[in-house]
């Protein structure tokens, strides 16, 4: 299957996700900062470093440029509400630095770890997810934030924080992980307060499979960007991942070879296999391979049935042009009374097609596939 022709074809379409498009005052309409329209981009410039080619970091340029001025001021973006989200897209801005030279780029990654340096925290030491999710702990933040903050530290900071960035990891495997199951909730909340929360271990109710992704993906990619100079904090991420990574695939569908939105109760009525969780799980396992955190000849192939699948199920030709489907739209937690983290919640939200989630995160995989197999289709 030919999926770079699919990739730029979403790309040729895509011009940001509708539910973070502002009139301004002139009639002319801009993307907010958003996190999802970062993870499409994240892809396309995963897939320029495998290809070279350019046409995926020109999108990314044309795509990035609008937000960022001169003075490093990113659009739409307001610290002060202390979101972990806003931090997944500056990935971004290392990219951009280093292909444009412009320092814009680096007065705006400021921004986004000064954002981090007073972010709220938990008793425990975690960073809060959102100002409106005080003392609460999400696996998403992990994916959204430690990875940026890794780098930053790398390239400006002299690795001065990296126990921090491990302890994060080190307390989400204490409260989050259930041994029993193998699996990761979603969420914490230290206070037990809140309608979602058990009373007594402060956890989110369910095992919802995209947030497991995330915290996957954080993992392979903090252990990449971690200096062997730290070996310690390295291996630390190698060793949450093998842990994680197994208890996950206890839970593969044996005939799809996927996985379902809710991984542990594949009979609940009505929930389905999931597109970008399970392409989250192919990614982390394919670059766990490729990085040797995983034995490649026991697990590569895995990660590849993953990817296959999805591509082979879930893309869907209509409208003269393949559509990737079977993603959940969007899912969490609270604020106040809605979203409370059952069955029947998880099950009820939109199941979509073309997110930009998805299809970035489909793109890192078959980059991931690319470098394990430099001259073949999938």
């Amino acid at each position: 299957m030919e999926l770079q022709t699919f990739f730029k074809d979403y790309m040729r379409e895509y011009k940001g996700l509708d539910v973070y498009k502002e009139e301004t005052l002139e009639g002319e309409y801009f993307n907010q900062w958003n996190y999802e329209d970062g993870s499409l981009l994240l892809g396309c410039r995963r897939m320029y470093e495998v290809t070279k080619d350019t046409s995926y970091r020109d999108y990314v340029l044309r795509f990035m440029d609008p937000y960022v001025a001169e003075d490093g001021t990113i659009k739409s973006y307001d610290l002060h509400e202390y979101n972990l989200d806003f931090v997944n897209a500056g990935k971004l801005f290392y990219f951009m630095y280093d292909e444009t030279g412009e320092e814009r780029w680096k007065l705006a990654a400021d921004k986004l770890m000064e954002q981090l340096k007073y972010q709220p925290r938990l008793e425990i030491g975690n960073f809060w997810h959102k100002l409106i999710y005080p003392f609460q702990v999400w696996l998403d933040g992990l994916y959204m934030g430690q990875p940026f903050y890794l780098e930053y530290e790398n390239r400006f900071n002299g690795r001065k924080n990296y126990y921090d960035i491990v302890n994060q990891f080190k307390t989400v495997r204490q409260y989050l992980y259930d041994e029993k199951a193998g699996l990761y909730y979603h969420a914490y909340d230290e206070y037990k307060e809140r309608d979602w929360a058990d009373k007594e271990t402060g956890l989110s109710p369910n095992f919802w499979l995209r947030s497991i992704g995330w915290y996957l993906m954080a993992l392979v990619d903090c252990f990449e960007l971690a200096s062997e100079e730290l070996y310690d904090c390295k291996r630390v991420f190698a060793d949450l991942y093998r842990e994680a990574i197994a208890g996950v695939l206890k839970y593969q569908d044996p005939d799809s070879h996927l996985f379902y939105q809710l991984i542990a109760l594949p009979e609940a009525e009505g929930n389905y296999l999931e597109s970008s969780g399970s392409l989250m799980i192919a990614y982390s396992i394919l670059k766990a391979c490729r990085l040797e955190i995983l034995l490649a000849d026991k697990y590569q192939k895995t990660g590849e049935e993953i990817l296959e699948a999805v591509a082979h199920r879930h893309l869907n030709d209509h409208d003269g042009r393949l559509h990737l489907g079977n993603t959940c739209a969007v899912a969490g937690l609270g604020p106040r009374h809605e979203r409370n983290g059952s069955v029947e919640y998880y099950l009820s939200e939109p199941v979509v097609e073309d997110d930009p989630k998805a299809q970035g995160v489909m793109m890192m995989a078959y980059g991931e596939y690319l470098l394990l197999h430099p001259d073949g289709e999938l």
